[in-house]
């Protein structure tokens, strides 16, 4: 066995798909994704005033500024509140957006949140980037379908919380209920 386990191919071109799904070079543009662009379909984020949050891998010294979450086939229909926000891997609050209020989000649009403050990350890890949207029709988002956690120390890679929330993310995710639907989410 080898450093790669069994795999007996070249990893770089095992993975050649992944540099043709159209992402800018890191080291260009700053960013970072929970999931490919490719196999991604239309999910529902959350129930009206719920928050759904997807686990998102960052690493020591980047400077998170702003969530994107791109709507899917289904726009918001008569939104009164929606924000994003970052929490750390413990599910405490690191900071969130204003509160969109009753702004638009059409069908198949990327929406953009800048965070109220701006966050340094000081150690790689997971995190949770959140979404909620409070609207007679909460949008669809382009995601994927993941699968609930079995091992020991596995998370939820998607996960809803919280109920009849406005324009204030929470201190903390609380009581985090496993979503089988991933939304993509993209950290600039």
């Amino acid at each position: 066995m080898t450093l790669l386990g069994t795999f007996r191919g070249n990893p770089r071109n095992d993975l050649g798909w992944l540099n043709s799904a159209g992402r800018p070079d890191p080291e260009a543009t700053f960013h970072r994704a929970n999931l490919p662009r490719v196999g991604l379909d239309d999910v529902a984020a959350a129930a009206t005033g719920v928050m759904c949050s997807v686990a998102l891998y960052l690493q020591d010294g980047d400077l998170v500024t702003n969530l994107t979450f791109i709507s899917a086939g289904t726009a918001a229909g008569t939104p009164t509140n929606h924000f994003a926000a970052l929490y750390s891997g413990a599910g405490a609050l690191m900071a969130q957006s204003a509160d969109k209020l009753t702004e638009a989000w059409a069908a198949d649009t990327a929406k953009t949140f800048a965070l109220a403050t701006p966050q340094r990350i000081t150690k790689s890890g997971i995190y949770y980037a959140a979404l909620s949207v409070t609207a007679t029709t909460v949008p669809t988002v382009v995601g994927s379908v993941g699968a609930k956690p079995f091992l020991t120390g596995e998370g939820n890679l998607s996960q809803t919380s919280g109920s009849a929330l406005t324009g204030t993310a929470p201190a903390t995710i609380a009581t985090p209920a496993f979503k089988r639907a991933v939304p993509l989410v993209i950290a600039t």
